[in-house]
């Protein structure tokens, strides 16, 4: 699932769960792992300097920004997503925001309503531009 180039590793393990029925109101900062079932209202952040990964299941809602290293997003994002290295949108994904990302996979159905910005090793912001085919 994750590609074997980048400077961190994806966690391999779930350390914190937010179950299906729960909703949390405020920040969550996290190390390792965490998988979100039910609904945040507030920033999901990663611990500076460590490898954090995010799993929304197909139930999760984020009313918030998302600063983490890795993320599979497979719920609803309402606020821009910020990866350092990996995102996966799958096919229920439905991002309402930018998605910051230095690589990115997208599924079949996944929906962003945003801007896909991607993120090179120099720290500069480039928007990827779609370039429409020329008429001939």
């Amino acid at each position: 699932m994750f590609g074997s180039k980048g400077s961190s590793k994806p966690q391999n393990r779930i350390d914190c769960l937010i179950g299906a029925g729960t909703t949390i109101e405020g920040n969550i900062t996290f190390t390792g792992g965490l998988r979100v079932d039910g609904r945040v209202r507030g920033n999901v952040v990663a611990t500076d300097g460590k490898s954090g990964t995010l799993v929304l299941s197909e139930q999760a809602q984020i009313e918030g920004e998302v600063h983490v290293s890795h993320v599979v997003i497979n719920g609803t994002v309402v606020g821009a997503v910020h990866a350092a290295e990996y995102v996966e949108l799958q096919s229920k994904a439905n991002v309402t925001g930018d998605v910051h990302y230095k690589t990115l996979e997208m599924q079949l159905g996944a929906v962003v309503q945003g801007r896909l910005v991607y993120q090179s090793d120099g720290k500069s912001e480039k928007v990827v531009q779609l370039k429409p085919a020329s008429a001939d």
